[in-house]
């Protein structure tokens, strides 16, 4: 199971490409609001007990200051994959990028590009086929997909 969450729900827009790459994967997944900063009980709770709940990866989404990665990855023993989103009071998303990216040593966060949540979806799976022979064919057929995407728009360009 994957979980994903996000510091607000005007992330969901951005978060929901995640949730669509998963579901296509048949990957369970729970999906919540959890803020860095408005929630912290919730925060510790969702942290240091996902993994009780059969969680394998986590996907926290944030924007702006983005704490909500990092502090799950300093109590959680899951991977975690950061998504920075560009939030309205963001400067240009750098700040979430930098927020997620720069964490210190023995506290790593897997970070993937400003809005890149669907890229975290694929990443999750792939933690998650690296054990599981179904979701690692769901995968390779998945990369056998974006291969003839290529092939196709090459053979049509060449026209």
């Amino acid at each position: 199971m994957v979980g994903i969450i996000m510091g607000s729900d005007s992330d969901l827009p951005i978060m929901q490409e995640a949730i669509d790459v998963l579901e296509s994967m048949d990957i369970q997944i729970e999906v919540d609001i959890v803020s860095a900063h408005r929630t912290p009980e919730k925060l510790f709770d969702y942290s240091t007990n996902a993994h009780k709940r059969g969680v394998q990866v986590i996907i926290a989404g944030a924007g702006g200051a983005a704490h909500l990665p990092g502090m799950v990855a300093s109590m959680s023993p899951l991977p975690v994959i950061g998504v920075p989103v560009k939030s309205r009071n963001s400067i240009d998303g750098w700040d979430s990028v930098l927020s997620i990216l720069q964490m210190p040593g023995g506290v790593p966060v897997a970070t993937v590009a400003l809005d890149g949540a669907k890229n975290a979806g694929i990443l999750a799976a792939q933690i998650i086929g690296a054990s599981d022979k179904c979701v690692l064919d769901k995968i390779i057929a998945y990369k056998e997909g974006l291969k003839l995407k290529v092939e196709k728009a090459s053979e049509r360009v060449k026209k």
